[in-house]
């Protein structure tokens, strides 16, 4: 049967398709801004847990996930879809699914607990929410990042498409820190007002977390609605029988290297990537993790702080989203990561040679918004390049990139958790400045690191380089852009700028 390969100048996607592809992470999003900002004040300052059990619970969150995403990235590329879902959306709805159900347990109190109750028994009690919650959220961001390689084929295109995609983040960011910041200060009127987090806020997390959870749900309707999944071609990855043949007298076309999730493991490029994006991760995570704590425990501000701080860093990085297109044209991908870099660095330094004092605190917001949505978007941008025409195993890739990041997360903040100088808050000068050290060091010492794997991507380009040894029956319906190898066994090697 004749193959059609796709024209190089595939039509750009419509706005519609490009929107309603972007609300498919919304639910994602929004539920990682309440994970990382709120819930180690959830558990410690809300619920009374200690710093060990909060951020073992943490911990176990991101194994779970770092877990999960490599296993089930590597499932999503073996799947031929279900029903009329592809084999990314099928995956999409069954995490949706998951985190629907367990994610507003994980921000209420322990329904069986009492005054009485060990904090090792509460520990067993959210354990499996968050699992599910976990699992859940791992399926949804595969596939959904694997679905921009297969959406758009140029490099301008994924970019766009990256960026509305982190537009929408930064929204459902805005969402959430927005509403906190409302369901705090309705708070205001009630006669056990605080002016720190307690035991009296216990509503306010369980009502964001529900009112997340039901708009979550409506923006995954509108992605499933309007996102059109390209078929998967039944012939790209038969089962090989012992009748099978192994050649073909007269292949319909130049044979195409297909790259096996195997493969990647033996790429230089993958690593390089891998590292980038996990020091990346770990910047925007960290700081989104221990910022809250910083507010309240380091320069003593009021809770609602822990909302208006948030909601600036994520106005800044939606304005800074749109400009991703027009930067990486001009000055390419490398350099617009260093530029991003810069502004986390200036952060950083500003953070450990001063301390911030009235509407200071709202320009260091700004700095670290827009340094974390410059270096995020370019970093997904340079995994979504490093595949290139390599779909058929993309989930994979963005899967084992996700493992490095939740792994080196959870280790992180409990490593930091251990740190803490004293058993309670602010029972000492050294609690008062524990968290602002945290925030210089998962910034700027990270961005360091960052800047140091970037140089070496700039000396070494990114390339792929692998055996052709490729037969038509196995190989992919597209054409890689850059070339292809003979049969017989010579590498490809096409390089990412």
């Amino acid at each position: 049967m004749a193959e059609h390969p796709q024209s190089p100048a595939a039509p750009a996607l419509p706005l519609r398709a490009r929107l309603s592809f972007a609300c498919g992470h919304f639910l994602n999003d929004a539920c990682s801004a309440l994970w990382f900002t709120y819930l180690l004040p959830f558990l410690h300052a809300v619920l009374g847990y200690g710093h060990g059990a909060a951020g073992g619970l943490l911990l176990a969150g991101q194994a779970a996930d770092g877990l999960c995403t490599p296993l089930l990235g590597f499932e999503a590329d073996r799947a031929h879809g279900c029903g009329r879902c592809g084999r990314r959306k099928g995956w999409h709805l069954a995490g949706t699914t998951c985190v629907l159900v367990s994610f507003p347990f994980v921000f209420s109190p322990c329904l069986a607990c009492r005054d009485s109750t060990p904090q090792w028994a509460a520990f067993i009690y959210y354990l499996p929410f968050i699992i599910i919650f976990q699992f859940g959220w791992a399926a949804t961001q595969v596939s959904h990042l694997a679905l921009i390689p297969e959406l758009v084929s140029s490099d301008h295109g994924k970019v766009e498409l990256t960026a509305f995609r982190y537009a929408f983040t930064v929204m459902a960011n805005i969402t959430v820190y927005g509403l906190t910041w409302l369901l705090l200060n309705f708070q205001m009127d009630q006669p056990d007002h605080m002016e720190h987090l307690g035991p009296q806020d216990i509503p306010v997390f369980r009502n964001l977390a529900l009112i997340v959870v039901g708009l979550g749900a409506v923006f995954s309707l509108i992605f499933h609605l309007g996102t059109k999944e390209k078929p998967y071609p039944p012939g790209v990855l038969p089962e090989i029988e012992e009748s099978t043949p192994l050649l073909h007298k007269e292949p319909p076309g130049p044979p195409r290297p297909l790259l096996l999730w195997k493969d990647w493991l033996l790429e230089p490029s993958f690593y390089q990537v891998a590292v980038l994006y996990m020091a990346t991760r770990l910047i925007v995570n960290l700081s989104q993790t221990y910022i809250a704590m910083y507010l309240t425990n380091s320069l003593l501000l009021s809770k609602q702080y822990i909302a208006t701080i948030p909601l600036v860093m994520y106005v800044s990085g939606f304005l800074s989203s749109f400009l991703m297109k027009p930067v990486n044209k001009w000055i390419g991908r490398n350099l617009t990561y260093f530029v991003g870099i810069l502004v986390v660095l200036a952060f950083a330094s500003w953070v450990a040679l001063a301390r911030p004092v009235g509407n200071e605190i709202y320009g260091l917001a700004v700095l670290l918004g827009a340094g974390s949505a410059t270096i995020l978007v370019t970093s997904l941008s340079m995994t979504a390049d490093l595949i290139g025409t390599n779909t058929h195993s993309s989930a994979f890739v963005y899967g084992a990139m996700s493992f490095t990041d939740k792994m080196a997360n959870g280790l992180a903040v409990m490593m930091i958790q251990n740190l803490h100088p004293c058993p309670t808050e602010l029972c000492c000068p050294a609690c008062v400045g524990f968290y602002r050290w945290v925030m210089v060091l998962v910034t700027g010492g990270i961005a360091i690191a960052a800047v140091a794997m970037l140089c070496c991507i700039m000396v070494w380009p990114i390339q792929i380089r692998y055996r052709s040894v490729s037969l038509p029956g196995l190989s992919s319906a597209r054409t890689p852009e850059n070339g292809i190898g003979s049969a017989e066994g010579e590498s490809q090697s096409s390089t990412i700028n």
